[in-house]
């Protein structure tokens, strides 16, 4: 039984110690993941206290057919589309939102790459445009370009196919290029490594 193996065992068997070993290589890039789909520390932060508890109380659920990994940030994301619908009423609708940035100086088409993902102004918008996407397209767009998770591991967590994940990446990533030349960010749409790296950058 490898480390991780030991801690899972132990925590199930209610040590809190093993269980706060076993979640400490996660609790920063769980955070991360609640505050892209959110993108409000309030709510990240609420989120993210709900779902390492839930990990905890629901762990004797944990059979080992996936990574524990895989299985976490299952919880995870299934934890945001149920906190996302609960409270969806607070959340402003598209149109609105982009009537709002699209008054806003986020930027010149001319600055280089770097200095767009230099610029605080313009994450920040690249964070509100993701906001806006369809829940699916959302979710797919966070693990797979912010978060860095590969296909395989996307379709693990969200128990989809390959090419269910591809295609709603794709769809997504396209959206978000229309939303972002729709804020008047920029005359051309930035290419997908553009938006990966400014995403990236722009990480807690």
């Amino acid at each position: 039984m490898n480390i991780e193996g030991e801690l899972i065992y132990r925590a199930k068997r209610g040590d809190m110690s093993a269980f706060e070993d076993l979640i400490s290589g996660y609790e920063k890039k769980v955070y991360n993941t609640v505050y892209r789909f959110f993108n409000n520390a309030e709510d990240a932060m609420d989120v993210s206290q709900e779902i390492f508890i839930k990990i905890f109380t629901s762990l004797d659920k944990f059979r080992g057919e996936s990574s524990f990994s895989t299985w976490l940030y299952r919880v995870a994301v299934n934890t945001c589309i149920d906190f996302s619908r609960k409270h969806r009423e607070v959340t402003l609708p598209i149109h609105e939102e982009s009537e709002i940035h699209n008054h806003l100086n986020l930027g010149t088409p001319t600055q280089l790459p770097e200095e767009f993902i230099e610029n605080k102004e313009i994450r920040q918008a690249i964070a509100d445009a993701i906001n806006m996407l369809p829940e699916e397209q959302k979710i797919c767009v966070i693990l797979r370009d912010v978060q860095g998770f590969s296909y395989a591991e996307i379709g693990e967590i969200l128990n989809c196919s390959l090419g269910t994940v591809k295609s709603r990446l794709y769809r997504g990533r396209r959206n978000l290029r229309e939303l972002l030349k729709d804020m008047g960010i920029f005359s051309q749409t930035p290419s997908d490594g553009e938006l990966q790296r400014g995403e990236q950058h722009g990480r807690m």
